[in-house]
């Protein structure tokens, strides 16, 4: 059967088999059948849940509580509990890749979304809240099937400082406000909108500084990040603060690294104290998998497995993914290492999601989101929302004399050439499931074109040029040529980082020759998560045109031929820089500050200085758009509301003020307005990009993102956009010391070609001049 016509076949299994499979799972708790437990309190629904949440665990033996404390929980049958498996994934898509998920039967796929590096790409935070909704009807509906879990350890969130990283395309670009936002926004989608109750319960990963896999024989389970207070206030934990503390997540998990000496999971300072205690997180704390492990067997970082064991447990780790705590922590009870109101404080986390999620409400199908079946898996409704996020995640990097859009009236044949011009898993990246269906990228052209289609190559490695002679009699024979070029799983994933940032093989080779041998105009469409140094390219007047596709899901062939035709006008903008070559060749991976120094050039684009590819940001449409500043605040002044011996010590530093010294409410926000004209002959979506530039300090980024709106506008037509500038959140930057500031002077506002000043000045009023002597200990 052709593969663009299974989703078709999908849903009508789903439609004719739905009901049954609704009513199939087994109640996970507190089934009202079962005549032992459903008088017990922890099972009835009118408690409060803390309360029900300590009746349980005071139900508890010892042993039967720290069965609890590891993925594959297991079950406690005199109290009616089935065992439970944490963890699932759904990092653009239900995913297989965690033990607790798996296709087959009426669920043999779900709808897989473009990788989150391309998602991203689309400025959207509607876009991304929505992925999310969707995702979450269908692990809904999985769950109510019998065929997964509800909670998955997605998103990663992590920055893509290093171009290299494997895992760079699983997570939203190299800006941490970015990265934030995505964060926020998808894990509203997941969770839902339903007061404290879930719908699933997302997890932020990887905290943190986590973004080394296995470099030059450095690995993730060895490997020691030593970060700057500056970098991790500012960069590395930026996201992680937005997802627990805007998203409202139900999970954090810390990662296989140390950070400074000490692993990440057993860490109080960065569990405890941080994520807990000052974002306040409302959910439970799980580890990587087997990252207590690693941290006794691999990192050695204890004498004895049980002090381990004690040693996460205390500094705030709740559920460990792997059986390391099963195993290890009645030794640290017994030994006096760990007191068991230790293990019941963690058990209070995780029960306390699992009875948000109704899991001890009895009946599923009975419950919020329970009549969700597999007629609500891979419908219509949502295979085109992931085409529409592909359309809006694909980046015009270069169109010489409007090379694109191609023409069905003057191109009626096309050569399409490359590795990935007929792949379909390679389009979904990693940590996906198995997608409802797909449409490759020859799939995609041959709608609107006679298509000629060759290879090239052997794959993405590229090792012979055996190949290139018959696609370049295909570009020689064609009306226009495209090539489909780039990497996939077996050069950048998990655990696989690249050594550089070229194209592998021969691909530049096959591009430049087919270029030459073309008889019309010459496409690339480059389909990666990270970046790759296509200088040659961009510099060779035969390629007219390139687009970065990143791994655009399931229907990304039919996204990037509805792009090059034209029926898609591209409004995506990159998530992270393109770095030439020479940038990687003497930058060790390991080496985390992001700020430039001497011999050292600096990390994205808020520190590096140097040349680049295409910048962080960049894209460009088929039409053309102008920016009016229509309102715009010159001056602000900001209060400081603190006591007069805080003032003189530490409220002022370099002429900055530090944030907890203000009143950061709703009147520190400003409102910018900018009109947004489409001056060409096509409609568009046009990203609105605000950046900041502070005064000159020891902070010194080069500009920050601080905002971002997406707007479609008609050709001719113009529509005005508010942004909200927030004096804390926006303007203010972080010293060497760790602290949020906000510099006094001139901050300079970048809107595309606009720039726009805004004075900040110190208000003394809210000094308390009465309280200018320190209180005694």
């Amino acid at each position: 059967m052709p593969r663009h016509f299974l989703f078709l076949t999908f849903f009508l299994i789903f439609s004719c088999f739905g009901s049954r499979f609704v009513e199939s799972r087994v109640p996970f708790a507190c089934d009202p059948r079962n005549g032992l437990t459903r008088s017990l309190r922890f099972c009835r629904t009118s408690v409060p849940i803390h309360v029900r949440v300590q009746d349980l665990i005071g139900r508890l033996t010892l042993q039967e509580k720290i069965r609890l404390l590891v993925n594959n929980a297991a079950a406690v049958p005199r109290l009616g509990i089935q065992g439970y498996e944490w963890w699932s994934e759904a990092l653009h898509g239900v995913s297989n890749v965690g033990p607790g998920t798996k296709f087959g039967g009426a669920f043999p796929a779900a709808t897989s979304f473009p990788q989150v590096i391309t998602t991203a790409a689309a400025f959207n935070e509607s876009l991304w809240e929505e992925i999310g909704r969707v995702v979450s009807d269908e692990a809904r509906a999985m769950y109510n099937g019998g065929m997964a879990g509800l909670t998955y350890w997605s998103p990663n969130v992590n920055i893509f400082r290093d171009p290299r990283w494997g895992r760079g395309q699983e997570t939203p670009g190299e800006d941490p406000v970015l990265a934030g936002k995505y964060a926020a926004s998808y894990v509203r989608g997941l969770q839902g909108n339903t007061g404290s109750r879930l719908k699933v319960a997302a997890c932020c990963k990887h905290y943190t500084a986590y973004d080394l896999d296995n470099w030059n024989g450095v690995d993730r389970y060895h490997f020691n990040a030593r970060v700057s207070k500056q970098d991790l206030e500012d960069t590395y934990n930026v996201p992680f603060k937005a997802c627990v503390v805007e998203g409202k997540v139900a999970s954090v998990m810390c990662s296989y690294n140390q950070v400074n000496g000490k692993p990440t999971c057993a860490d109080p300072d960065i569990l405890k104290n941080t994520i807990r205690g000052q974002w306040r997180l409302d959910g439970y704390i799980v580890s990587d998998c087997d990252s207590v492990g690693v941290l006794y067997n691999t990192q050695h970082y204890t004498r004895t497995p049980e002090e381990a064991a004690a040693d996460a447990i205390k500094a705030g780790l709740d559920l460990d993914c792997g059986p390391f705590l099963a195993i290890h922590t009645e030794g640290a009870v017994r030994g006096g290492l760990l007191r068991e109101e230790d293990v019941n404080l963690a058990l209070a986390y995780t029960i306390t999601v699992q009875m948000r999620l109704g899991m001890f409400d009895g009946e599923p199908s009975a419950q919020p989101f329970g009549n969700l079946g597999p007629r609500d898996v891979c419908t219509p409704a949502h295979q085109q929302l992931a085409l529409q996020a592909a359309h809006q995640g694909i980046v015009l990097l270069k169109n010489s004399a409007r090379t694109l859009p191609l023409s069905t009236l003057r191109h009626h044949t096309v050569a399409v050439i490359g590795p990935n011009s007929d792949v379909t898993v390679t389009m979904i990246g990693n940590y996906a499931g198995v997608a409802c269906g797909y449409t490759t990228p020859l799939q995609g052209i041959s709608r609107y074109a006679k298509t000629i289609h060759q290879a090239g190559c052997l794959g993405v490695a590229c090792n012979g040029n055996q190949l290139i002679g018959a696609a370049e009699v295909a570009a020689h024979q064609a009306d226009a040529t495209v090539l489909v070029m780039g990497l996939d799983q077996s050069i950048e994933a998990e655990f696989i980082d690249r050594a550089g940032l070229l194209l592998p093989g021969r691909q530049q080779e096959l591009v430049s020759r087919v270029a030459k041998a073309s008889r019309g105009p010459v496409v690339l469409v480059l389909m990666c998560g990270g970046p790759v140094d296509v200088s040659f390219a961009k510099n060779d007047p035969k390629i007219g045109a390139i687009l970065w596709v990143g791994y655009p899901g399931q229907a990304g062939g039919a996204a990037i031929a509805d792009v090059l035709f034209g029926r898609a006008n591209p409004g995506g903008k990159l998530p992270m820089t393109w770095y030439p070559q020479d940038y990687v060749a003497r930058l060790p991976m390991t080496d985390m500050r992001m700020r430039a120094a001497r011999g050292y050039p600096g990390r994205t684009y808020r520190f590096y200085k140097g040349p680049v590819v295409f910048p962080f940001g960049h894209g460009m449409s088929y039409t053309t758009f102008a920016h009016t500043l229509s309102k715009a605040p010159n001056q602000f002044s900001v209060p400081i509301a603190t006591s007069l011996y805080a003032f003189k010590n530490t409220t002022i530093s370099s002429n900055a003020i530090r944030v907890t010294h203000t009143n950061c409410n709703d009147a520190m926000s400003l409102g910018l307005h900018v009109d947004v004209k489409n001056t060409g002959d096509m409609a568009g979506t046009h990203t609105l990009l605000v950046f900041t530039k502070p005064p000159a300090g020891n902070w010194s980024p080069n500009k920050q993102l601080i905002g971002f709106k997406k707007v479609h506008v008609t050709a001719g037509a113009q529509q005005s956009v508010r942004l909200d500038i927030h004096v804390c959140k926006h303007l203010s930057v972080v010293d060497k010391f760790g602290i949020r500031r906000i510099p006094m002077g001139e901050h300079s506002l970048h809107i595309g070609d606009l720039k726009h000043s805004i004075s900040l000045q110190a208000n003394l009023e809210g000094i308390n001049f009465n309280n200018d002597v320190p209180s005694l200990p």
